[in-house]
């Protein structure tokens, strides 16, 4: 293990940030994996994972691209809270912005959200859970990316702990696509296959974030505040009501509470 580490260690910021967001669409192609062996998923147990994804991008905003955005803003001579109002803002601006023009549909929805289209429920449900992923990839590549500006309260560690909870928040985003779309009427491969292109997106954004965040130092900040925006705006947006849409509050919010504690350890153990 501690050579598989070292190996990593020695790898550009850019390309540790394209395996990591690897990871979490691999990851996403796990829960979407099982759609080849249930044809439905008990909706206690999804509202649960649907709460724990919630929690670890709650805790990832601030532990992982908040407090790092803070701490650079006050070494590179800005008010300490300037990048993160801004930035924080600009990104749950952008994904409200996106959200209003792109057509979805919510798992377990009835009326499709964005400009009007003739598009079919199953590409509307995969369009859906992409927009979830765009900040999730753009958060991991801007962590990786600001490795090389040695950030008080990053590392290595810390980078890689985000990359194993969003992959872990992933797992139940990929069965959330593929398992409706079996109940759609697709075939059990088409559905995998659609459920884990959700997750595809990941590293794309994964590589922009990691290249922003590796060419211009002084936006930085603004870009880890970014990311966080959009993570909290897709929670209370989205994930947050979907996981409670079906009654399941508790078993939800006892999710959410799990994955926020497991982030944070995550982030402070391997930091």
């Amino acid at each position: 293990m501690d050579g598989l580490f070292d190996f990593f260690k020695q790898l550009s910021h850019v390309v540790q940030a394209l395996v990591a967001t690897g990871f979490t669409w691999f990851v996403t192609a796990l829960g979407a994996g099982l759609v080849l062996f249930f044809k439905r998923i008990n909706r206690r147990i999804l509202d649960g994972m649907l709460g724990f994804a919630a929690g670890v991008m709650t805790a990832a905003s601030f532990w992982s691209l908040l407090a790092p955005a803070i701490s650079l803003a006050s070494e590179l001579g800005y008010w300490p809270w300037l990048p993160a109002v801004t930035g924080f803002l600009a990104g749950a601006i952008f994904l409200r912005i996106v959200d209003r023009l792109l057509p979805h549909l919510h798992i377990g929805g009835k009326k499709p959200e964005g400009l009007k289209t003739h598009w079919k429920r199953s590409l509307l449900m995969i369009l859906a859970i992409t927009l979830h992923n765009i900040p999730e990839g753009l958060a991991v590549g801007v962590a990786f990316g600001a490795l090389a500006s040695n950030i008080p309260g990053t590392s290595l560690g810390g980078a890689i702990a985000l990359a194993i909870g969003i992959g872990l928040q992933n797992f139940p985003e990929g069965a959330a696509v593929s398992i409706p779309l079996r109940r759609e009427g697709f075939s059990r491969f088409k559905s995998f296959f659609y459920g884990q292109l959700s997750g595809v997106v990941e590293p794309i954004a994964g590589l922009g974030g990691a290249l922003i965040a590796l060419s211009v130092k002084y936006f930085l900040p603004f870009a880890l505040s970014f990311a966080a925006g959009a993570m909290i705006f897709v929670v209370v947006e989205e994930v947050i009501p979907e996981s409670q849409s079906s009654g399941n509050n508790h078993i939800a919010t006892l999710g959410v509470i799990a994955g926020f504690v497991v982030m944070m350890f995550l982030d402070v153990a391997l930091s």
